[in-house]
């Protein structure tokens, strides 16, 4: 059997048209949602009947032998081009971490079986087209985290000098040293409880003009700094939003072209088609006067 390819306009055997048709995808998406649907039901299994609770990991260990033959039979289509795809090693790894015996020492990674729903995200093109999209987006996050990171640096240095030399316990927790003044500063850009919790006491502790120091932070790193990842990853899916629809109008444009030319090539046939008319319409007149001369 002839290597197959990951193009899905093209297949080279049966299997592979199989595999990469529309009704195969569409089982493989229905047992994903079902499998997840059960793992969260298993989570019920103290308060469930054992006959339930055995037929539904019944099913979960079919559905696993199911993905295990979908691997198998994709790499027996595409053999190693199977790896050349990220979304490939990522059904491998997570159909791997499936079939490890459920013993304790492997309960964590077992747990971990409810991650084959996002395969999902590679299944529906939707789903796939979003996640490309903050997939690319990464590189500018890593600039914006940076950014982030010192900001919370510089931030974290003033703190502990301003606030962290008190006898308050609970102000030496939040701002006695580098890392609590961190953590403290990423709790209040995050303005999770960030009144009460931390501007309060230290405010309380002899510090009445230290809510100004940490709205500046707030509205730096949380308003200005934050909202970037926002306005990246709009961009990003603004991005490959115009990319699909440059695609699908590639996709229009090439079928309008093969319908003109399909057009043209009939015009031809037809134009072909009444001069060998005429022609032998001519052959007949000229018959014809011979017989009357």
């Amino acid at each position: 059997m002839k290597q197959g390819t990951l193009d899905l306009e093209t297949s080279h055997s049966p299997l592979e048209r199989a595999i990469e048709g529309r009704l195969f995808r569409d089982f493989i998406t229905g047992l994903i949602i079902a499998n997840a649907v059960i793992l969260g039901v298993l989570t019920y299994e103290r308060s469930m009947p054992a006959g339930l609770v055995d037929s539904l990991s019944w099913f979960d260990r079919a559905v696993t032998v199911v993905f295990a033959i979908e691997i198998l039979m994709k790499l027996i289509v595409y053999r190693l081009g199977f790896f050349k795809s990220g979304w490939n090693w990522f059904d491998f790894l997570v159909v791997g971490v499936s079939l490890i015996p459920g013993g304790a020492a492997f309960s964590v990674l077992r747990a971990m079986r409810v991650l084959r729903i996002l395969r999902l995200l590679h299944i529906v093109p939707m789903m796939r087209r979003i996640t490309e999209a903050l997939l690319n987006a990464l590189p500018g996050m890593g600039a914006i985290l940076a950014v982030l990171a010192l900001l919370t640096y510089v931030g974290a240095v003033m703190a502990t000098n301003l606030f962290g030399n008190t006898d308050n316990e609970d102000v030496v927790q939040l701002f006695g040293d580098l890392p609590s003044s961190a953590y403290s500063l990423f709790q209040v850009m995050t303005m999770d409880g960030w009144r009460f919790e931390v501007v309060q006491k230290v405010v309380d502790d002899g510090n009445p003009y230290a809510p100004l120091f940490f709205l500046i932070f707030i509205f730096i790193a949380s308003f200005a700094v934050l909202n970037l990842f926002i306005a990246l990853i709009v961009d990003a899916l603004a991005a490959e939003q115009r990319a699909a629809t440059e695609e699908h109008l590639d996709d229009i444009e090439e079928e309008m072209d093969e319908e003109f030319s399909d057009a043209d090539k009939e015009r031809d046939e037809i134009i072909a088609l009444l001069q060998e008319l005429k022609k032998e319409v001519a052959e007949l007149k000229a018959a014809k006067s011979s017989d009357t001369t």
